[in-house]
């Protein structure tokens, strides 16, 4: 199992579109196969700057996620409403305290 981040930074308008399109795909993303965890952050200082972070079972699964249907659609919904590149990193999880 892996750790998938991606950072996103929106044009101030468009924040509330996209929490509205997350809030309806939120679910459809956490039951894609593979997906065992999802999570959406907000930054405390900079209200426009998101993350998410979800648990993969395998890379795979991530690359079937970014090839779908639903990727697609969801992806091509967010990606204009970005005042920059969004960044993505896949990480191991080398420690974790609980």
């Amino acid at each position: 199992m892996f750790t998938r981040i991606v950072k996103m930074e929106f044009k101030p308008e468009q924040v509330p579109p996209f929490l509205a399109n997350f809030e309806s795909v939120k679910e459809k993303i956490r039951r894609f196969p593979g997906c065992k965890f999802l999570e959406l952050y907000g930054d405390k200082q900079d209200a426009t700057r998101f993350f998410t972070y979800s648990k993969w079972e395998s890379e795979s699964d991530l690359e079937a996620y970014r090839t779908s249907e639903l990727f697609i659609e969801v992806w091509t919904t967010t990606k204009p409403m970005f005042r920059s590149k969004a960044q993505a990193w896949s990480v191991d999880t080398l420690h974790s305290l609980t």
